[in-house]
């Protein structure tokens, strides 16, 4: 059995699915079973009860698996919610580490961990240092294991571009906070879940691995690509990243945060990837953003 934690996310729900079609028997992880029962039922696989903030959930969930794949984020992600303990540093670092502990006491073969590309000791974000502390901890624990370094994935599903899908569905134009020079290097959903799907193997592709598209792109580019895509171009127009951060500096406090000052640098940041030890290691042909952008496209 293969248990997904944070299976009901973007990138997890995709790594579910993928394990389901290749006739692998998936059971999700989730704090909140009652909220995401269906949504999990739905894929194919089962629900189980746990929560990274609670470490002895963890030892009932990850009892029967085989391997264990480590795709979560906070409730509130990318903002963090310090007075509830939604944190990078709770969940990709501690929240982490308190998953392989579990998963080595019961004896888990393999451990698959989607980090981010920009993961360093030394970074200067938040949210790499966490990952990297969370990379950390599997790399002591002795168990075969492979870290996954996605940069900016996008799909039918995601929260990032399709914000800006929806925008350019309603408005006359899009608008980018800065000037959208920022590089990404955009990986397409369907690879990043066959690169997971593959490192859940025993005995399959180990190590660390980022993964990206083909395309090495700025954020105006991205946009323009995807306004091809639907056939209806717009200009962008630049709004200084000063008024959503300043914005974000009264709304993190709301119960529900949309945005901080914290996630707007998370969203403009630089996204890229080094890709050739993935290519070697992994079955994988990585799509270029237009092709993947397929599902946006007209259907007449």
């Amino acid at each position: 059995m293969i248990l997904v934690a944070g299976g009901s996310g973007f990138i997890g729900s995709a790594v579910v699915r993928r394990l389901v079609r290749g006739g692998n028997e998936v059971a999700v992880m989730t704090a909140h079973p009652d909220r995401s029962a269906k949504r999990i039922a739905d894929m194919g696989a089962s629900v189980v009860a746990g929560d990274v903030m609670d470490e002895g959930s963890l030892r009932t969930a990850v009892s029967g698996a085989d391997a264990v794949v480590q795709a979560l984020t906070f409730p509130t992600f990318p903002v963090e919610k310090r007075s509830k303990g939604f944190t990078f540093d709770e969940f990709d670092h501690r929240g982490t580490a308190r998953l392989v502990s579990a998963s080595r006491g019961a004896g888990v073969r393999k451990f698959v961990y989607c980090s981010g590309s920009g993961a360093a000791a030394g970074a200067a974000e938040v949210w790499f240092r966490a990952k990297w502390a969370g990379e950390e901890a599997i790399r002591a624990s002795g168990i075969e294991h492979a870290i996954i370094r996605p940069s900016w994935a996008y799909g039918p599903e995601d929260r990032a571009l399709n914000a800006f899908v929806a925008l350019h569905r309603w408005l006359p134009f899009v608008p980018v906070i800065g000037d959208g020079s920022q590089r990404l290097q955009p990986a397409f959903i369907e690879d990043v879940a066959e690169v997971f799907a593959q490192a859940t193997v025993p005995g399959g592709p180990a190590g660390t691995f980022e993964i990206g598209g083909p395309d090495v792109l700025s954020m105006n580019e991205v946009l323009r690509t995807m306004m091809e895509v639907r056939r209806r171009p717009k200009p962008l127009v630049h709004f200084p990243a000063w008024m959503p951060k300043l914005a974000g500096a009264f709304l993190q406090y709301l119960p529900k945060p949309p945005l901080s000052p914290d996630a707007v640098s998370f969203l403009t940041g630089d996204a890229l990837a080094d890709t050739r030890a993935l290519v070697e290691a992994f079955r994988v042909e990585l799509t270029p953003l237009r092709e993947g952008l397929g599902y946006l496209a007209p259907s007449s």
